[in-house]
């Protein structure tokens, strides 16, 4: 798997707190407990001396956890714990922060050594609340160390999602397409999460596209790295140069536009002007830069770009972006259908941009059998040439979308389940998808809620970090596949979404 660029890095204060009138001294040495446990897996926990009992410990909190350089925070009820102060904390400390409390170890602990944390994380998340405060609360918020553990590992997941979004910079070349509403949707609720916008014309990413050809030992450089990558699959070996310098504008415009953003994507209008104007289609690009941690979508699709760089922060692996794009014909063999039945089958498809490393060995650059027919017919492909095609590895997936609706509302949804183990017999980067449930998702969700047929998908179950993700973000309506009577993550069985 390629080392990814581009990510943050998380590091997690463990701030204790405790009510004056219980022993401060159980809340430090449950902390001490799970801290312990937490460093057994490897997390990257800092604790902090500070326990805070009032509104001055948590100001002293505050300053100890950033002198040590944390970017999030684990509020720790090791007893009731007096709920202004740890929000005071969560509050001046300005990162994601999580909610969690101690349970009681023993019945001989019951009247000493009890905490009554349970208890405390009631008024806890009424004062957060109170204070307009999104804390992650996990599923199980009260445990014993080892589970608390397990509770911060996954906030440092659900962490590096959120601080990535809140830190990017999303770029376009190109204006949006006329007629594929999923690149037109708004972009105000882009701001209202913090991420910056810089839209550019393609005038602009030609012009510096040909600033680069003077940069000869770089672009050479950069083609050796792809004739590498693709091996006997390199079958337009005179388009490499090229790509390579087009490779080369796009990093170079990336490092010198951050500015006061850490991260960055891109979205990229990729036809029908581009081919004519670039003699290739930039596919083969887009693939390699996923590849290094930096997710290129296609159509100038922002929101694109967005979800498939949050999917790559959940899976901590290069992700892509496909159409929800065909059905499965009943006489295509698969072979285990992995909980799903064959009506909830989909081929996820794009032209060529899914990282090698996600493909099956066999993969090539080819050209672009649509545009090919559209702009070069009856002719040897030429300015269609630069695809990367192959088969989508079998194994678990994630298929995740952000998006606003014409009302500025941001909705998401996830869903679980696999590439299978089956031909598609047909051609582009392409698989055949199986997800329990998704005939009735498709119907319910996609199409109920007016999702697009971009989705980002990334290489692992990562369902429910996004859904933690986008809850601490603030984002709504977050879906996943439920069989009949179910519950969605987050759906309240007496109506509503938690």
């Amino acid at each position: 798997m390629p080392t990814l660029t581009n990510t943050p890095k998380v590091k997690v204060a463990i701030v204790g707190v405790s009510r004056d009138c219980f022993p401060l001294e159980l809340t430090r040495t449950r902390m001490q407990q799970v801290v312990a446990e937490c460093r057994a897996l490897e997390l990257p926990i800092v604790p902090c001396n500070t326990i805070i009992e009032n509104s001055s410990h948590a100001v002293a909190a505050v300053e100890e956890a950033r002198a040590k350089g944390c970017n999030a925070a684990v509020v720790y009820l090791g007893n009731f714990g007096p709920e202004g102060p740890l929000t005071i904390f969560a509050k001046h400390f300005g990162q994601p922060f999580m909610l969690c409390a101690a349970s009681e170890e023993s019945r001989k602990t019951l009247v000493e050594g009890r905490g009554d944390a349970y208890c405390g994380l009631l008024n806890a998340s009424i004062n957060c609340g109170l204070r307009s405060l999104r804390p992650h609360i996990p599923a199980n918020p009260v445990g014993l160390p080892k589970q608390v553990a397990r509770m911060v590992a996954h906030f440092v997941d659900v962490t590096r999602v959120v601080l990535g979004v809140r830190n990017l910079k999303a770029f376009s070349f190109g204006p949006r397409p006329q007629d594929l509403y999923a690149c037109n949707a708004p972009i105000q609720p882009l701001y209202d999460l913090g991420i910056e916008v810089m839209e550019n014309s393609e005038l602009d990413l030609y012009l510096l596209f040909q600033s680069m050809a003077g940069r000869t030992r770089e672009i050479r450089a950069i083609a050796r790295d792809m004739a590498r990558e693709l091996g006997a699959g390199n079958q337009q070996p005179q388009k490499l140069e090229a790509l390579a310098q087009f490779e080369l504008a796009l990093t170079s415009f990336f490092k010198d536009n951050l500015g006061s953003c850490q991260f960055g994507v891109f979205a990229n209008k990729c036809w029908p002007a581009f081919e004519k104007a670039f003699g290739f289609v930039p596919c083969y690009v887009n693939s390699r830069l996923a590849s290094q941690g930096i997710p290129v979508a296609c159509e100038v699709d922002i929101y694109g770009a967005v979800s498939e760089y949050m999917c790559q922060l959940a899976a901590q692996a290069p992700a892509t972006l496909l159409d929800v794009n065909n059905t499965v014909p009943d006489d295509l063999p698969v072979k285990d259908l992995k909980g799903a039945q064959r009506e909830d089958l989909f081929m996820g498809f794009h032209c060529g941009n899914t990282p090698s490393c996600h493909l099956c060995q066999g993969f090539a650059m080819k050209f672009q059998l649509i545009m090919h027919r559209l702009m070069e017919p009856d002719q040897t492909p030429n300015i269609t040439c630069g695809t990367l095609e192959g088969t989508l590895k079998p194994g678990p997936i994630t298929i995740f979308r952000l998006q606003a609706t014409g009302r500025n509302h941001l909705q998401s949804y996830a869903a679980e389940g696999h590439v299978l183990e089956a031909d598609p017999a047909s051609f582009g980067g392409i698989g055949v998808i199986g997800i329990p449930s998704f005939a009735r998702f498709y119907r319910y969700v996609l199409v109920g809620k007016q999702f697009p047929h971009h989705t980002a998908v990334g290489f692992k179950h990562v369902g429910r970090i996004l859904f933690d993700a986008v809850q601490l973000l603030g984002v709504e309506d977050f879906m996943a596949p439920r069989p009949a009577g179910a519950l969605y993550p987050g759906e309240n069985p007496f109506g509503g979404a938690v």
